[in-house]
């Protein structure tokens, strides 16, 4: 008897279990997502990630593209498939962060330039899931119209480094690159020229553009695929050969993300791999 208790106990609590088991919606909304694109034409127009994403560009943009570390300001308008409004902002739209939303946002936000709009339809595995999340049913596939109104502190800090390249008599010598980072190679260097996973030592000052400086090293090693590196050194660092010199203008979406452009003296002193 205690047998059959204990094993219809375990029947029962397995039926549990399952219930409890989150659902997958990933073929219910590929295939959901299939007929509203067709439905309004976009089949030809959509790109589908390797997440499963969907994305649209109407308009293309002329200004930068964010990574998913940045902040930016986003009007938009969210629907389901059938086009039911769920969310909406106004036009000047909304401050956000892109490490501090759904997963669909924050993979297909970086899609589009600043200026640019379309679309994002989300499968519900990058959205909320399998849960019911304020008003937002289990399983929903989400649509959203996006228009990526900025990408913030670029506009300033694009402003703040060109004031202070004219008004230093720099803006001949620096090149500026897709990101918004600038540099200047102020001597060539003889030596090879690191790659993004490179192991240097370097002597650099930083400071920002009222000349404060903020930090000064001599022969400090930094792994360039580090996590914890900000991306203007990432980025810059490789523009510079072995014994080569010059300054790294940093915006704030490739360093701090607080708003402050860093100036940085880069003395490139070797690689040591």
């Amino acid at each position: 008897m205690k047998k059959i208790l204990f094993a219809l106990s375990f029947i029962l609590l397995t039926s549990c279990f399952k219930d409890d088991l989150p659902k997958d919606y990933t073929e219910e909304n590929e295939q959901e997502i299939l007929a509203y694109l067709s439905e309004h034409d976009l089949t030809d127009l959509a790109v589908k990630t390797n997440s499963g994403l969907y994305y649209v560009i109407d308009e293309e943009g002329d200004g930068l593209q964010p990574t998913y570390q940045d902040v930016v300001t986003v009007a938009y308008k969210g629907t389901f498939t059938n086009g039911k409004v769920f969310d909406e902002s106004d036009e000047e739209g909304i401050l956000i962060s892109l490490q501090q939303v759904i997963y669909g946002w924050a993979e297909g936000i970086p899609y589009f330039k600043e200026g640019g709009s379309g679309k994002l339809i989300i499968p519900s595995r990058l959205a909320y899931g399998s849960y019911d999340r304020e008003g937002i049913p289990a399983g929903s596939v989400l649509v959203f119209d996006i228009e990526l109104l900025s990408v913030n502190y670029s506009k300033e800090n694009e402003k703040e480094i060109t004031d202070y390249l004219s008004e230093n008599n720099l803006t001949e010598s620096a090149v500026r690159t897709d990101s918004g980072l600038y540099y200047i190679i102020k001597e060539e260097g003889t030596g090879e020229t690191p790659t993004d996973t490179s192991i240097v030592t370097v002597n650099y000052k930083g400071y920002f553009t009222d000349e404060e400086i903020f930090d000064e090293k001599d022969n400090k090693v930094f792994n360039l695929s580090s996590e914890t590196l900000i991306q203007g050194w990432k980025e810059g660092i490789p523009y510079f050969k072995e014994g080569g010199k010059g300054k790294l203008f940093i915006p704030s979406r490739l360093g701090l993300k607080n708003g402050s452009v860093l100036i940085f003296d880069i003395d490139l002193i070797t690689i040591n791999n």
